[in-house]
């Protein structure tokens, strides 16, 4: 079992919905990592993968989408959307990483911040008023 996994931690709401999202559309093994502790920058990283690039682009959509009906939030910035590989969300307090399946195996995220406990989203997203 990884540490911290399943932990209550406070996460933007607006996280948990673009996880939710991303799990709808049939993002592979969807993650948030919870990033305060080790990073300082952005409270929560949802990490998602899809096995082709067309799928990647439907995940972006669709996060961007109901992030910006649930919570009028739009990014700040996206990054990699032309090649669909890595695609990067700036939400100021998280940050979305769509990535192609492959993609994710190279830079495996979740193994570089292992020390990021894992949150239990699903929860998180009951919980939005």
């Amino acid at each position: 079992m990884s540490p911290g996994l399943g932990v209550h931690v406070q996460l933007p709401a607006a996280a948990a919905t673009a996880a939710e999202a991303a799990d709808a559309k049939l993002g592979q093994d969807t993650v948030v990592l919870a990033m305060t502790e080790l990073f300082g920058v952005v409270d929560a990283f949802v990490i998602t993968s899809a096995p082709n690039s067309r799928h990647v682009r439907t995940l972006v959509e669709e996060i961007e989408r109901q992030v910006k009906e649930t919570h009028q939030l739009a990014p700040v910035r996206v990054e990699g959307l032309a090649d669909a590989t890595w695609v990067l969300m700036d939400y100021g307090d998280f940050i979305v990483h769509v990535f192609l399946q492959e993609t994710r195996e190279y830079y495996d995220l979740e193994h570089l911040w292992s020390g990021a406990p894992r949150v239990e989203w699903r929860s998180a997203v009951k919980h939005v008023g």
